[in-house]
C-alpha cells in the first residue's frame, strides 16, 4: 500500500473503544442531520421570527458538525487519501461556520435578550391591565349597584320605607343572611334594634352604645368586620352546628334630623350615628370583597342623605301644616276684623249720621238766638253752646276721619286748588277765635308759592287748620305767625330722615307751612308723644279750651298721605314752639279751577246779600232737622216750604222754588231724578241740593252720577247757610268736601 494514500492512527485504539466512538459518531451524525430538519420546519411555520438567516447558518454549523462526524465513520480502519481530503474539507467548513456563528451569536443574543425583557414586561403590563379590567368592571357593578341602591332609596322620602328598602336590597344584592339597622335611643347611652331583613330577632332589642366593637365603627368611616360573637350581630339564636358568617358593620350619619323620632328616636345632632350590620350566609367560605364594603359603605352615605332628605320633607310637611293651620286661624281672624270694620264703620257712620241732625239743630237754633237781641249773660251763654257745638262737630269729623285712616279706607281727592285761597281761608276763621284772645296772627306766603296746585285741599286745609287751631288753644297772649314757602331742591336733603325722602321732580313741589306760637311751649321728652292719639302733653292749668287729643294725631296721617313730614320743636315750657309740616303737591296742567266749587268751611264772603222772597222747599223725614233748617232760611228772608216725604215734594215742587233742600236717606236720589225729568231745562228747574249728615264718599259720588247740585254738610249754622245759598245762586253748583 502506497504510505501517501493512507493515514496512520496517532495512537493505538482498543477495539471495545473504536467500537462505541463508532457507534457514537453514528448516532451523533444522525441527531445533527435531524436537527436542521427541525429547524427547516420550524422557519416554514413561523412567519413573523426575524432571524431566518441566523437558523440558516446554525443548520449548516450542524450538517457540518453532522458531516464530519459521518466521514470520521471511515477514519476508523484504512482509509484512502481521498477520505482524509474530505474529512479535512469538512472539519475547515466546520470551524469557519462555527466561527461566524459564534460571532453571529455574539450579536444577536442581547437582541434576544431585550426581546424577552419586553416580552416579560409586556406580560406584566397585560396582566395589570387585566387586573384594572377587573377592578374596573367591579366598580362599574358596584356602581350599577349603587345607582339601583340609590334609585330604590331615594324613590320614596319616607324614613320607614327608605330603611326597609335598604335592607331588602342590600340582602339581595350581596346575598346576605341577615341585615340589620339599629338607632340611638333617646338618652343616647343605648343602642335599639329598629329594622331586620328575617325579622329573626323582636325589634325593640337594646344594647349599651359603648361597646368595642361599635366604638371602633363609629371611630371610623368605612365598614369594620366585627366578631360574629359581638351583641349587634348575634341575630338569629345559635343551634346545633350554625356558624355565623362574616360580618361587617358601618355606621350610617343621621344628619338633620329634627323631630325625626320613630321608637324613642331622640333629636339628633350631626354628631350621631345609626349602626348598619350585614352578616354573609353561614356555614359558607365566602369572605367580604374590597367592591362589597366599598358598596355598603356608599349606600350607607346615600341612606344618611336619604334620611335628611326625609327629615327636611317631614320638617316642611310639619311647617306647611301648621302655616295652613295658621292661615285659617289669620284668615278666620281676618274675617272677624273685617267683621269688626264694618261693624264698627256702620256704627260710625250711623252715629255720625244720628250725631250730626240734632248738632244741626243745635248749632242752627244757637246762631239764630245769636242773632236776636240778649244780654250779656244770655249771648255768653249762646257762644258757649256754640263753641261746644263746633268742638262737638270737631271731634265727630276726627273720630270718623281717624277710622278710616286706620282701616285704609280713606284716600285722598286729588284736584286742581288755589292754594293761596286755602291758606287766607284758615287766616279768616282762625282770626275771629284769636281776637277773642287778643292774640295776633299773621300770614307770610312766599312770592314763588304757585297759585294753584294739584293736591286734596280738604285735608290740606284741615291740616293746616289744626295746627293753627293747636297754636291759638294753647296761647294766651302774643303772635301766632303762619308762613307757607316752596323748599328749594337743593335744600331738599336737609330735610330728609329715616321714614322721608323727598325727591325734586318737574312734576311737583313740596310746600313747607310753619305755624310759630308764643304759647306754653312742650317739654321736649315729651315731643316724641305729641303725635299720639288721645294724648296731650299741656299741664292742666293750660287746658282751658280742651280737646280730643286726636288733631295732631290725625294731621300727622294726613301728612303721611301726602307724602310728607311733620315735626314740631320747642324749647321748653313757656318758651312757644313752632309746628312744620311738608307736603307733596302737584303742578296743575292748566292753572284753572275746578268746575265744582268747595266750601270746606264757612265763609263770610256774602254777609250782606238779600235772599228776601227766594222760595225754597225743604224735605226731610227728621222734624227737628226739618223745622231748624226752616228756622235758618226763614231768618234770611226766604219764603220756606216743608215736606217730609218724597211724595209730598214732588206734589208741591214748581218753576217757583229756586232751590229745593233734601236729605238723600228719604230716597233722595229717585226724587232728584223724578224732579229732573219733571223740568226739561236746567235754568227751569230748582237747584236740587242734599242736605246730609252722612260723609261717604260715596254719598257725593252719587250725587254727581244723579245730577244733583250740591252736597250740604250738616251741622249748618246761619253764616254757612248764608254762604251756601250765595254760592248756589251764584255758581249753581256747590258740593263740600267730605
Amino acid at each position: 500500500m502506497d504510505p501517501c494514500n493512507c493515514i496512520e492512527p496517532q495512537w493505538p485504539a482498543d477495539e471495545l473503544l473504536m467500537k462505541y466512538q463508532y457507534i457514537s459518531d453514528f448516532f451523533i451524525a444522525l441527531a445533527y442531520f435531524s436537527i436542521p430538519l427541525e429547524l427547516i420546519y420550524f422557519v416554514k411555520k413561523s412567519a413573523v421570527f426575524p432571524y431566518r438567516w441566523v437558523l440558516v447558518q446554525f443548520g449548516a454549523f450542524i450538517v457540518l458538525c453532522g458531516a464530519t462526524h459521518l466521514i470520521n465513520l471511515w477514519t476508523f480502519t484504512m482509509h484512502s487519501r481521498t477520505v482524509a481530503i474530505v474529512m479535512t474539507t469538512a472539519k475547515i467548513l466546520t470551524a469557519a461556520v462555527s466561527c461566524v456563528t459564534a460571532l453571529m451569536l455574539v450579536h444577536i443574543i442581547p437582541d434576544l435578550l431585550s426581546v424577552k425583557t419586553r416580552e416579560l414586561f409586556l406580560k406584566n403590563k397585560a396582566a395589570e391591565l387585566d387586573r384594572e379590567m377587573g377592578l374596573i368592571r367591579t366598580q362599574e357593578e358596584t356602581g350599577r349597584h349603587v345607582r339601583m341602591l340609590t334609585h330604590e332609596i331615594r324613590s320614596t322620602l319616607d324614613r320607614h320605607t327608605i330603611l326597609k328598602t335598604t335592607l331588602v336590597e342590600l340582602g339581595r344584592t350581596l346575598a346576605l343572611e341577615e341585615c340589620a339597622l339599629w338607632m340611638p335611643t333617646r338618652t343616647g347611652l343605648e343602642l335599639q334594634l329598629s329594622y331586620t331583613l328575617r325579622q329573626h330577632n323582636p325589634v325593640g332589642y337594646t344594647v349599651p352604645i359603648h361597646l368595642p366593637d361599635i366604638n371602633r365603627v363609629f371611630s371610623s368611616n368605612r365598614a369594620v368586620k366585627i366578631s360574629p360573637n359581638s351583641p349587634v350581630a348575634r341575630l338569629r339564636p345559635l343551634s346545633g352546628k350554625y356558624m355565623h358568617g362574616d360580618v361587617v358593620a358601618v355606621r350610617v350619619p343621621l344628619l338633620h334630623l329634627s323631630n325625626f323620632q320613630i321608637n324613642d328616636w331622640p333629636e339628633l345632632s350631626t354628631k350621631r350615628y345609626a349602626l348598619m350590620v350585614l352578616i354573609l350566609p353561614a356555614d359558607s367560605a365566602r369572605q367580604w370583597h374590597v367592591h362589597e364594603l366599598e358598596l355598603v359603605e356608599v349606600v350607607a352615605d346615600q341612606v344618611a342623605v336619604a334620611l335628611s332628605h326625609a327629615a327636611i320633607l317631614e320638617e316642611s310637611m310639619r311647617a306647611r301644616d301648621l302655616l295652613i293651620e295658621q292661615n285659617v286661624a289669620l284668615d278666620l281672624a281676618r274675617r272677624e276684623a273685617e267683621t269688626a270694620i264694618r261693624a264698627r264703620n256702620d256704627f260710625l257712620a250711623v252715629m255720625n249720621h244720628e250725631m250730626r241732625t240734632p248738632m244741626h239743630a243745635i248749632i242752627a237754633l244757637s246762631s239764630l238766638l245769636q242773632e236776636t237781641e240778649l244780654t250779656p249773660e244770655q249771648r255768653l251763654m249762646v257762644e258757649t253752646i256754640l263753641k261746644s257745638s263746633n268742638l262737638l262737630a270737631t271731634l265727630i269729623n276726627d273720630v270718623l276721619d281717624l277710622s278710616r285712616l286706620e282701616d285704609g279706607s280713606l284716600q285722598l281727592e286729588k284736584g286742581t286748588f288755589n292754594l293761596h285761597s286755602v291758606f287766607r281761608e284758615v287766616l279768616n276763621l282762625i282770626k275771629p277765635v284769636a281776637s277773642v284772645k287778643k292774640l295776633t296772627v299773621t300770614l307770610n306766603i312766599a312770592s314763588d308759592l304757585p297759585v294753584y296746585a294739584v293736591g286734596d285741599e280738604k285735608r290740606l286745609m284741615q291740616t293746616i287748620l289744626n295746627v293753627t287751631g293747636n297754636a291759638v288753644k294753647f296761647s294766651k297772649e302774643g303772635t301766632i305767625s303762619i308762613s307757607a314757602f316752596v323748599i328749594k331742591s337743593e335744600s331738599l336733603r336737609e330735610y330728609r330722615t329715616a321714614e322721608f325722602f323727598p325727591l325734586p321732580s318737574d312734576n311737583h313741589f313740596y310746600l313747607c307751612a310753619q305755624v310759630k306760637d308764643s304759647g306754653s311751649g312742650i317739654s321736649p321728652q315729651d315731643i316724641p308723644k305729641i303725635f299720639t292719639k288721645f294724648t296731650q302733653t299741656q299741664p292742666l292749668a293750660t287746658r282751658n279750651s280742651g280737646g280730643s287729643g286726636l288733631g295732631l294725631a290725625i294731621c300727622k296721617r294726613f301728612v303721611n298721605l301726602m307724602e310728607g313730614h311733620i315735626w314740631i320743636e320747642s324749647e321748653g315750657l313757656g318758651k312757644g314752639c313752632t309746628a312744620s309740616f311738608i307736603v307733596k303737591l302737584g303742578f296743575p296742567y292748566r292753572p284753572v279751577e275746578s268746575k265744582l266749587h268747595y266750601v270746606p268751611k264757612v265763609q263770610a264772603n256774602h254777609v250782606h246779600a238779600n235772599f228776601t222772597g227766594l222760595k225754597v222747599l225743604v224735605m226731610d223725614d227728621n222734624g227737628v232737622s226739618r223745622s231748624a233748617t226752616k228756622g235758618l232760611l226763614v231768618h234770611l228772608g226766604c219764603d220756606v216750604t216743608t215736606v217730609s216725604s218724597g211724595d209730598e215734594c214732588l206734589c208741591i215742587v214748581s218753576q217757583e222754588h229756586k232751590v229745593v233742600f233734601m236729605d238723600v236717606c228719604t230716597d233722595g236720589y229717585e226724587l232728584a231724578s223724578r224732579i229732573r225729568e219733571r223740568f226739561g231745562k236746567r235754568h227751569d228747574r230748582p237747584l236740587v241740593v242734599v242736605l246730609t249728615g252722612n260723609t261717604d264718599k260715596s254719598t257725593k259720588e252719587n250725587c254727581i252720577r244723579f245730577g244733583l247740585d250740591g252736597v250740604i254738610l250738616k251741622p249748618v249754622s246761619i253764616d254757612k247757610m248764608r254762604n251756601v245759598l250765595s254760592e248756589l245762586l251764584e255758581h249753581r253748583v256747590l258740593f263740600e268736601a267730605m
